[in-house]
């Protein structure tokens, strides 16, 4: 399939999970604690765990999702009517042209988005998502391939997870929130084995922020805001800004080479700016707070990391100038600021040079994911 002559790979597609997943595919032994998600709003991605609303949006929040995703039901309709199964989302694709999709969850944004979660639910609940995903690509696998959920609340079962769902599903990637669980950073040395596993693995972690929860969250840390829409402002970008900063002048990317990184759904404008910044503070302060950094932070970034650019996101084709091999697409279907059926339509407007739109589009995309 090629759409005005290009082929289309999107890096950041999602499915939207049953409500009953956990129920049907966690281990019984945590049955009685799994997530469920809920469907009060169209397309709800909200789940309750333990008493708990996830995210515990106000009400302001919650009429908006009504309004808004009610608004878009002529859109989605026909993949409401199939319950979101894998031929609606292949015919999503359809629409859009594009060939093959990396997919990462709704409700499961949340389900691990706690400080202190039982590390051995926290386990269970990435297990069973990505059984159920598993089943779930196994209807197209040519253009459906998923990004599994690791559990960050245990290094070693996130380590045997990501093993797992390589050898034996076929996963191409792996997926986790940007924000820090249980007080630590990503470049704190409790991580490197699950970076050295997925560096031995060949597969990219895919850091994507929810914008919510029970750990630490921009809007939340800041308390700066009094409405959603202002902390969602904010929220994706900033996450992803942080995880960079960790990543690259936190040593991860010197001591692991191999490892490919992507930042998704945080948009791209902000990566040339950031990149300058932290090559300016190693030049600056380096010498005593980053010592082992063999290289500025943005020959880190151009060799190991991407970043994904919003549909009409006008900004990012300045970052393109500097950062075209770096970039990569993403429809965020079926989210309510996706803009779906028409997401490739307003990329392909957008003022890039073709050379530039084709590495977008595919050339980067391949070689973040492997193929």
């Amino acid at each position: 399939m090629a759409k005005q002559g290009f082929r289309i790979a999107d890096s950041d597609m999602h499915v939207l999970e049953p409500a009953d997943l956990w129920l049907n595919y966690i281990d019984p032994r945590f049955k009685a604690r799994a997530p469920v998600g809920l469907t009060e709003v169209p397309r709800d991605v909200a789940i309750e765990w333990e008493g708990r609303r996830i995210p515990n949006n106000t009400s302001l929040s919650r009429r908006m999702l009504q309004v808004v995703q009610a608004g878009q039901a002529d859109r989605y309709a026909h993949a409401e009517r199939r319950g979101y199964d894998a031929v609606a989302q292949v015919e999503a694709m359809d629409q859009e042209g594009i060939d093959v999709a990396v997919l990462f969850p709704s409700r499961g944004l949340f389900a691990l988005a706690v400080d202190g979660m039982d590390p051995e639910l926290a386990a269970a609940i990435a297990r069973a998502y990505n059984e159920w995903l598993a089943h779930f690509c196994a209807e197209n696998p040519t253009r459906l391939l998923g990004a599994a959920m690791l559990a960050p609340h245990d290094v070693d079962a996130a380590v045997a997870e990501a093993r797992r769902t390589v050898t034996e599903l076929g996963f191409r990637a792996m997926f986790m929130r940007p924000n820090p669980i249980n007080g630590r950073y990503w470049h704190h040395p409790y991580y490197d084995p699950l970076w050295a596993e997925l560096e031995r693995l060949g597969v990219p972690i895919g850091f994507h922020e929810g914008g919510s929860g029970e750990m630490p969250y921009i809007e939340q840390t800041g308390k700066r805001f009094d409405r959603g829409i202002m902390g969602h402002v904010v929220s994706h970008s900033l996450e992803m800004m942080q995880a960079c900063v960790s990543m690259c002048m936190g040593g991860v990317l010197e001591r692991h080479p191999g490892l490919r990184v992507a930042f998704l759904e945080g948009n791209c404008g902000w990566a040339p700016w950031l990149l300058w910044r932290m090559d300016e503070h190693i030049e600056w302060r380096g010498a005593v707070e980053a010592p082992d950094l063999t290289r500025p932070p943005s020959e880190y970034f151009k060799r190991q990391c991407w970043v994904s650019i919003e549909c009409d996101e006008e900004p990012g084709v300045h970052a393109a100038e500097t950062l075209a091999d770096n970039i990569v697409f993403s429809t965020d279907y079926p989210h309510g600021d996706s803009k779906y059926p028409r997401a490739t339509e307003q990329f392909l407007r957008l003022p890039l040079a073709e050379t530039a739109a084709r590495r977008i589009l595919w050339d980067n995309w391949a070689r973040l994911y492997g193929f």
